[in-house]
């Protein structure tokens, strides 16, 4: 008998004695587990290395699961018939993703929950190239991870080693074990990702939830549809009892940079990612949520949108131009169907282009999340790409490089700890109810003018308005109101100062004969939350 608890990963392996040439195309081993209730899930093993395979497996459910292995090759008996019980018993631990389970899309179609039913906010960060030796394991990779719990991020996009901004195979994308694959795409390298596993672990326990990349999506034509479900099976075999997030690919439908046929290859790589998305729902025992990081929206990378469950979105690098492009598209993909969360995924990483400074950080996260959104994802420029002190990362395919800020240096650019203060407030509150409500503030912002107030919240006990720097005029003119106070609601104000959490008591919210309250002019010319809770 074997032991877990709660939701705890467990592994263990199957050795074969009978040698195969090539064992990684030739057998496939699942293994059936049964839980308690009598439900049974098929959970995929991995090839790793040699005549070798393990399995992985988690649950909440307390009790007794039985299990038995299914080979291919039927006729191997050691790989094939055997069986065994694992006990889970209950969790006893503090970490928030163990205790709480893997993540699932909440019944109202608009955020993420776990599977107790307690709701998660998505705060990502975004290392592309977490993976790879030049961030290195385990000092580089741990200091990252700790600053970013410490600051309130809940999620790392992080992609499986076929990268985006270089050829296939270019050292730059290498770990300490290699690529990930062999050059011809033949089999993967499982030595690779036995030191992906170490990362990928360490994320888990520090309480990070792995958004795991498949690849960048123009990787689709050089390996093909076969064989990225093979890539695709050894990442669900390997991380499925984690509670991760699956992103199929990155610029899922973009070709490559330097590709002759552009139009031919994101034709194909859109049909096929519509394929992946599909098998990988059919071998995922424990229906991760599936999204896919977009050119622009995510619901147009794949032929049908219901085969995801987020729709990520992408939405420049063009600093202020690209604010009211955001609020656009998110208002868009919220408006799409079928219903899903909708969240940011890449946009005006800090620093980028020289650039998209703090203050830009703070509008797209409260714009966003005040219009709807389900989370939203930070990046910095220097980590997605792991440039190094002693050695940029270097020139892109297309010819520049995006900029040399070292990660050590980037990790500490001030934008990242002001989404996890601006979090934190929002956890204060039932965020996940929060309704839109534009006409809470004048002047607020429209179509017409997306950098203007924002609003959002819970009638009758919670408003969160977001006053953008250029719009604090109009309060230091006497021009702002806070719309509509109900009749007899008392509200205690202060404004919330996203730049160092410091809050400015207004007292109760006095209403005018109209219901309005005249927002009083703030302590220093800057952008402003301001927050009505009843009292």
């Amino acid at each position: 008998m074997k032991y877990t608890s709660q939701n705890c990963m467990t592994e263990w392996s199957y050795s074969s004695s009978k040698t195969y040439r090539d064992p990684f195309n030739e057998v496939e081993l699942d293994v059936v587990f049964r839980e308690p209730d009598g439900k049974e899930m098929r959970v995929p093993a991995f090839w790793s290395g040699g005549q070798t395979w393990r399995v992985r497996y988690a649950s909440s459910k307390v009790g007794t699961h039985s299990y038995r292995a299914i080979c291919s090759d039927t006729g191997n008996s050691e790989l094939h018939g055997q069986e065994g019980t694992v006990e889970v018993a209950p969790y006893q631990g503090n970490n928030p993703l163990i205790k709480h389970g893997p993540l699932h899309v909440a019944s109202d179609r608009r955020h993420l929950e776990h599977s107790d039913g307690t709701p998660f906010f998505w705060l990502g960060d975004t290392w592309w190239m977490g993976l790879c030796k030049r961030l290195r394991w385990p000092g580089d990779f741990r200091i990252l991870a700790a600053d970013r719990v410490a600051k309130g991020f809940t999620v790392i996009q992080i992609v499986a080693g076929l990268y985006p901004d270089m050829p296939a195979f270019d050292e730059r994308g290498a770990n300490e074990a290699g690529f990930p694959w062999d050059k011809d795409y033949s089999r993967i390298n499982p030595a690779y990702f036995d030191m992906a596993d170490l990362r990928i672990d360490w994320l888990v326990q520090s309480g990070l939830v792995p958004c795991i990349v498949g690849c960048w999506g123009y990787f689709l034509p050089w390996t093909g549809v076969e064989k990225m479900k093979k890539h695709w099976r050894n990442l669900v075999a390997r991380y499925s009892a984690y509670p991760a997030v699956w992103c199929l690919a990155g610029e899922g439908v973009m070709p490559y940079y330097l590709s002759e046929q552009k139009e031919k290859d994101a034709e194909f790589q859109k049909k096929g990612w519509t394929e992946l998305a599909r098998y990988v729902r059919e071998i995922d025992p424990y229906h991760h949520p599936i999204t896919i990081h977009p050119t622009r929206y995510g619901h147009e990378q794949v032929e049908d949108p219901s085969v995801q469950d987020i729709d990520m979105l992408q939405t420049g690098h063009s600093g202020y131009p690209t604010l009211a492009d955001t609020v656009d598209i998110v208002t868009g993909a919220l408006a799409h169907k079928p219903e899903m969360p909708v969240l940011v995924g890449e946009v005006n990483y800090e620093g980028i282009i020289e650039s998209s400074r703090e203050e830009m950080q703070r509008f797209i996260f409260w714009s966003c999340l005040l219009s709807g959104a389900a989370g939203h994802t930070y990046g910095a420029n220097g980590i997605w790409q792991l440039n190094t002190r002693e050695k940029p990362y270097g020139l892109s395919p297309h010819g520049t490089s995006w900029g040399d800020t070292p990660w050590e240096d980037a990790y500490q650019l001030p934008g990242s700890g002001q989404l996890g203060l601006a979090k934190r407030l929002l956890e204060r509150y039932p965020w996940w109810q929060f309704e839109v409500r534009p006409e809470w503030v004048e002047p607020h912002q429209t179509k017409e003018n997306r950098r203007l107030p924002y609003a959002a919240g819970i009638p009758g006990r919670v408003r969160v308005v977001f006053v953008p720097a250029e719009a604090v005029w109009s309060i230091w003119r006497g021009g702002m109101a806070i719309k509509g106070i109900e009749a007899g609601s008392q509200y205690h104000a202060f404004y919330f100062n996203p730049k160092n959490g410091k809050e400015h008591d207004l007292g109760i919210a006095k209403a005018n004969a109209k219901g309005d309250y005249i927002l009083p002019k703030p302590p220093i010319f800057q952008d402003w939350v301001v927050v009505l809770e009843k009292k």
